[in-house]
């Protein structure tokens, strides 16, 4: 081993300590918070355990330590990657579980090294490769271009419905990260729901500003129409004038 047991179980230690922190302040960034932010709780109390574990008289091992890194790092791959490709509604948790699941993974092999034959070595050695792909891969398609557009739409109508309207989970930040270049039948939501909230709020020259991009990306015939009464429905709820809804139908017909 290049570093003795001790140290090894510390520095597992330190990692899921780092990784439920990234988790519980990246989730901030997210359209559904609680997602990533309830992984970093398990990961965070675990880590808690552990912890409390090495101040016992008969800690575990190195290798039971690896284990139970290795399982947490492979149910949080699956629920990351579920919901990166399925859901579409959180990025953050697949590439940090994946951390987890290459260092108990390469931990363990690296433990059982010197047991193995030439053969086995060379499938660990390849295994490597390709657990280093995948998290490259996680890492790219989650945090450099991992973008939810149909995530923060749906979060924005959720805060919208509470009556949420500003802050960093309101209204407008979501629906105002509710677009994107490769996805463009999603941009008109967004728009639309940007330009009734200015109208609301009384903020013309903003909502001109959003209604002009609606109108440039289709306008009503590009939106769903249960979309923009889902919407109106929500602002009415808030205290908003019927009749400023309908002059808005008006000048966009």
């Amino acid at each position: 081993m290049f570093i003795d047991e001790s140290t090894g179980k510390w520095l597992i230690v330190g990692l899921l300590a780092v990784v439920s922190l990234a988790l519980m302040t990246g989730s901030r960034h997210q359209p559904f918070p609680e997602i990533s932010r309830r992984f970093g709780l398990i990961t965070a109390s675990l880590t808690f355990l552990l912890f409390l574990g090495e101040q016992a008289p008969r800690p575990m091992s190195l290798m039971a330590l690896l284990m139970v890194v290795l399982a947490l790092g492979t149910f949080g791959v699956l629920a990351g990657v579920h919901h990166m490709v399925r859901t579409r509604r959180d990025v953050f948790i697949a590439p940090m579980a994946g951390f987890l699941f290459c260092s108990g993974a390469g931990g363990i092999m690296i433990l059982t090294w010197p047991d193995l034959n030439t053969l086995e070595q060379w499938m660990g050695f390849f295994a490597l490769v390709v657990l280093g792909g995948g998290q490259t891969w996680m890492v790219f398609r989650g945090l450099l271009i991992g973008r939810l557009p149909l995530a923060w739409s749906q979060a924005g109508m959720v805060a919208l419905q509470r009556g949420q309207l500003d802050g960093s989970q309101g209204a407008i930040a979501c629906f105002e990260n509710g677009w994107d270049a490769d996805e463009e039948h999603l941009n008109p939501m967004a728009y639309v729901a940007l330009y009734k909230i200015h109208l609301f709020l009384g903020e013309d020259e903003q909502a001109a500003n959003w209604k002009e991009s609606f109108d440039a990306a289709g306008g009503t015939a590009a939106v769903a129409e249960a979309w923009i009464e889902a919407i109106e429905e929500a602002l009415l709820a808030m205290g908003g004038s019927s009749a400023l809804f309908k002059t808005s139908h008006n000048e966009s017909e």
